[in-house]
């Protein structure tokens, strides 16, 4: 069974209470964002930073990410860490885009305040199946909390869109990893019965039912925009309804007026976040 616990850091409540303006800022368009250092991770942490990292897989492909690396005073020795998913749009490989869109801009305003590593993988651009981007994002979560000494009983996944879809890939590759997930206007794409390597991967889940049957002992919070017509909301409301059958911890928030666009909201709830840091694995 899970359990909440109070918040470890006093910045995150005060991070928490300003991010609603944050995240309304950030519907406007903003300068390119600055490169992030390259340099390896020393033992001064005064500021919160980005790193630019990169790992080689199978045939010598290389995948690049980000990493956010809260403040000594924000994260404490061994902080949280959370896995972001990007959509569609910001895949490639210039370790830029999947930090403009979604959480990248928020915690880009608050720096020094945020508690939480922040690990942010980028698929290419010929990349479309979230199953693939799970299992790259996996291997890169492997690599940053290693490097990055994060706490293994906290770490959350979140994603929209695309991401959305791969985190619910994710949570299914290893249930008993991750302290809560967050997707975002994303859903469950079961695997084809022919599909013999993702339903391995996968653990057998065929159906909702069986998805949210192995996912039942990990909290979510999902989210939806009730005008999307990119991925309609009946998949966030399908896949809540399994997990609430499932006995899950689950909370769901549509907004009326969101369309596809419903990630701002959703990381402007100020309820998310302390909810967030709370989460830890027994």
């Amino acid at each position: 069974m899970r359990r909440c616990r109070p918040l470890r850091f006093a910045a995150a409540l005060l991070w928490s209470a300003s991010i609603a303006l944050i995240a309304a800022c950030s519907h406007a368009p903003s300068p390119r964002t600055p490169p992030p250092e390259s340099s390896a991770m020393t033992d001064s942490r005064e500021h919160g930073r980005f790193l630019s990292r990169e790992l080689v897989l199978d045939h010598g492909v290389v995948h690049r990410y980000q990493v956010f690396v809260p403040s000594l005073k924000a994260g404490g020795e061994r902080p949280a860490l959370i896995v972001f998913l990007h959509g569609s749009g910001e895949r490639g490989d210039d370790n830029r885009k999947q930090v403009e869109v979604g959480l990248g801009p928020i915690i880009r305003e608050r720096m020094d305040d945020f508690p939480a590593i922040v690990v942010f993988p980028q698929m290419h651009t010929d990349q479309i199946d979230a199953d693939r981007f799970a299992g790259t994002a996996l291997k890169i979560l492997d690599r940053a909390q290693a490097e990055f000494n994060a706490d293994p009983k906290r770490i959350v996944l979140t994603g929209l869109s695309m991401g959305g879809y791969a985190s619910y890939e994710l949570a299914l590759m290893q249930p008993d990893r991750f302290a809560a997930v967050v997707p975002i206007c994303g859903g469950y794409d079961p695997p084809k019965a022919y599909d013999a390597e993702r339903i391995a991967a996968l653990g057998g889940a065929l159906d909702l039912d069986a998805a949210a049957h192995k996912l039942r002992g990990i909290p979510f919070w999902i989210f939806h925009g009730a005008q999307d017509d990119v991925v309609p909301p009946h998949y966030s409301r399908d896949m809540s309804a399994a997990l609430k059958r499932a006995g899950a911890d689950v909370r769901y928030t549509e907004f009326p007026d969101a369309d596809h666009n419903s990630w701002d909201p959703a990381y402007a709830t100020t309820e998310l976040w302390p909810w967030v840091f709370a989460q830890h694995r027994p």
